[in-house]
């Protein structure tokens, strides 16, 4: 099999918790050589989530495919250690706030110094200038601050955060992007570059229609729950036997519903005439659609209607959307052994390499389970690490 997009790409990762542990993650599935450096306690989500023979999982699925080493970035010695790793790096990732780096002695001089081609990768949450800029963050805050969450909702039910971190995972995506963009544009003779991600900005890009119509007129929206905020329809619907969710963004397919459903006849009314119409009549509309559908159960109308090109779907619990047919033949669910900590299932590779599938080369390590192998890789004999290790500076 051929080379992994990013193998032979070395990243040094300073990152923790979420945004940032996902953005290496993503590197070192395309095939990077990740090293995970944590100080002597570990990643705070080692101990977070459900943790099963002495593993979290929720650890464990954020921080496969990396190598952990234990070092001390309080004790000089650390940080020289340190110094000398990143001299030989391609990408150096972190998501502390602004400032941490130069208060740790490598500001971006200093990083020059040690290596002009090391690409810089940041992840923080409001950006490093603006006047929020030394704020922590959160994602929870993130999503409130970004607008995001006065989308969610309804009138009646107030703002809503979405369950998932989506503001931490945005923001690790963005960052990893920017690295292999960074990472091509100084192979083609650029420079070396420092690539800046934050969860509230990242968030915000990715409002759609929601931002573009704001700005265009200078109205918040309404939250309108599973409703569609300009379409209709477009939802929920009730069965015979339980809700299936429907999508007819387009009058082709609305088309093709109302036909399925016996309604095509309702285009001809003035109230259905047009979507301006059908979304002020959204609540007549929808009733009737409620109407027809429940003739028939949900599974037979999810046939029916997917046969007539009209996207719909239950809605799954995640435990079963977990064990769909589908994601079972994407390989979306892995099953991976964990030496000492059993077995592991986690969410797969998203992204499909026709010629160079990802793969899973190195489980989540265990804290500082590669410390003695990146320093021999990094030029140090066993009389010094050993002198290291006494002198606390690595676990």
């Amino acid at each position: 099999m051929s080379a992994l997009p990013l193998s032979g790409v070395r990243v040094i990762d300073l990152t923790r918790i979420l945004s940032g542990p996902f953005c290496s993650m993503l590197l070192g599935d395309l095939g990077a050589d990740v090293i995970k450096i944590e100080g002597p306690g570990g990643d705070h989500v080692r101990g977070q989530g459900e943790i099963i023979d002495g593993l979290s999982w929720y650890f464990a699925s954020f921080n496969r495919n990396k190598r952990s080493l234990v070092l001390d970035l309080r004790n000089p010695e650390g940080r020289a250690v340190l110094e000398r790793l990143l001299a030989d790096a391609d990408i150096l990732t972190e998501n502390f706030r602004p400032g941490v780096l130069d208060e740790m002695g490598l500001s971006a001089a200093r990083l020059a110094e040690i290596n002009p081609k090391l690409i810089v990768v940041s992840v923080n949450g409001y950006g490093s200038t603006g006047p929020y800029a030394d704020r922590p963050a959160f994602d929870f805050i993130a999503q409130a601050m970004s607008g995001y969450m006065s989308t969610n909702g309804t009138p009646e039910s107030g703002p809503l955060r979405t369950a998932p971190p989506m503001t931490d995972l945005i923001a690790g995506l963005y960052a990893a992007l920017g690295a292999v963009a960074a990472l091509r544009g100084r192979e083609a003779g650029g420079p070396a570059q420092r690539v800046e991600t934050s969860m509230m900005m990242s968030m915000m890009s990715m409002l759609a229609y929601l931002s573009a119509n704001a700005l265009a007129t200078g109205i918040d929206p309404v939250p309108t729950g599973n409703d569609h905020p300009i379409a209709s329809p477009y939802g929920l619907f009730r069965t015979q036997d339980g809700d299936i969710a429907v999508a007819p963004s387009t009058v082709p397919i609305l088309r093709r519903l109302l036909s399925e459903l016996g309604l095509e006849h309702l285009l001809d009314e003035p109230r259905f005439a047009d979507n301006a119409a059908r979304v002020a009549n959204r609540g007549a509309l929808n009733a009737l659609i409620d109407e027809a559908l429940s003739r028939d159960t949900q599974d037979n109308w999810i046939n029916r209607l997917n046969r007539a090109g009209v996207p719909c779907g239950k809605v799954q619990s995640l435990t079963e959307a977990l064990s769909d047919p589908q994601v079972a033949a994407q390989e979306m669910v892995l099953d991976v052994p964990h030496p000492g900590h059993g077995s592991v299932r986690m969410t797969g590779f998203p992204v499909k390499f026709s010629e160079t599938p990802l793969a899973l080369r190195h489980p989540a390590p265990d804290l500082g389970a590669q410390t003695d192998a990146v320093l021999r890789d990094a030029g140090y004999d066993a009389s010094r690490i050993a002198e290291l290790r006494r002198a606390g500076v690595i676990g």
